[in-house]
Parts: C-alpha cells; sequence; structure tokens
C-alpha cells in the first residue's frame, strides 16, 4: 500500500503544478513575493506623495500669486484719479502764485474747480444734493429739523453735499429735514 500512497498525487502537489503550467506561453506563472509587493506599493506610495506634494506646491504658489495681485491692485487702483487731480493741484498753485485781481483769481478757481468736476465725473464720483427729495437714511444724514410747509420728512436745505462712488455711498449729505408745523 505504500506504494500507491506515493503514486497518488498530494493537493498541494496538483496546485503547484497547474500554476506553474497556467502561466504565460506554455512558461510557469511565478508569484511575486511579499517583498516584492511590498516595495512596489512602497514605490506607488512614493510617486503618489511626489505628485501630492508638487500640487501642494502650486496650490501655494497660486494662492501667493493672487494674494499680491490683489494687493497690487488695491495699492495702484486709484492711479488715475490721482493723476486727473495733479491738474487741479497745478491750478491751485498757479492761482496762488498770481497776484492778480480778485476777479481773475475767481476764474481761476471756478476752472479748477471744472477739473476737478471732470476727475469726479471720470471716477464715477457723483454728488447728491437732495433738496425736495424724501429723507432717504441711506443717502442723507438728517442735521436739523424744522417746521416747514408740504410733506414731512423732505429734504429743505443741504449742510454739506454727500457723494456716492458708482452706487456706493462714501459720505452721505447732511441735511436739514422738514416736519409738519404744529
Amino acid at each position: 500500500m505504500q506504494g500507491n500512497q506515493e503514486l497518488e498525487p498530494k493537493p498541494d502537489q496538483n496546485n503547484t503544478e497547474a500554476a506553474q503550467t497556467a502561466g504565460a506561453a506554455g512558461q510557469p506563472e511565478v508569484m511575486p513575493s511579499m517583498e516584492e509587493q511590498l516595495r512596489a506599493a512602497e514605490l506607488r506610495a512614493e510617486e503618489h506623495h511626489d505628485a501630492w506634494l508638487r500640487a501642494k506646491a502650486d496650490a501655494e504658489n497660486i494662492r501667493r500669486r493672487s494674494h499680491e495681485e490683489v494687493q497690487s491692485a488695491t495699492k495702484y487702483a486709484v492711479t488715475k484719479f490721482a493723476t486727473d487731480l495733479l491738474a487741479v493741484k497745478d491750478s491751485l498753485e498757479m492761482a496762488l502764485k498770481d497776484n492778480s485781481s480778485i476777479d481773475n483769481i475767481k476764474m481761476g478757481v471756478e476752472m479748477t474747480l471744472k477739473q476737478l468736476a471732470s476727475a469726479f465725473e471720470k471716477a464715477q464720483l457723483t454728488e447728491v444734493n437732495p433738496v425736495g427729495e424724501r429723507l432717504d437714511p441711506h443717502k442723507h444724514q438728517a442735521i436739523s429739523v424744522v417746521p416747514a410747509d408740504g410733506e414731512p420728512n423732505t429734504v429743505v436745505s443741504v449742510m454739506q453735499k454727500g457723494y456716492m462712488l458708482a452706487d456706493r455711498v462714501i459720505r452721505p449729505a447732511m441735511v436739514v429735514v422738514s416736519k409738519a408745523k404744529e
């Protein structure tokens, strides 16, 4: 009986032979060892880590560049407006040097005011002069209330003009508002 046992294939032996004959082109398929699998996984992990570090550095560079661009835009946003105001300053300096008559000085100041108004217009800076309008707390600051004919809460006079930059109030108009007569 001993002879028969030797002739019968063992279950482990069948699996090994089948694995060896199942390889490509008739060559036995060799399973990579655990060390080889570990090394391959470590290489892939290292590649992924390197790619992550590069992506992280790129994101940081983009964030830094964006921050610098915003700072630059903020710092130099008023360049054109400032350039337009230089002509106004030049005119005022010339008026101070001129020893002419009051009429000539007045004419020079009027011309300077026109230059300033032009600079304001180019910068979308507009006056808020609300005489006759209803009080708008977003655009007006009531300084005083006086009894007057007409509808209450109407702007009667302006103590100081307000200004808007595009559609944003940068200084509310200081106004006197009407109230109903008692």
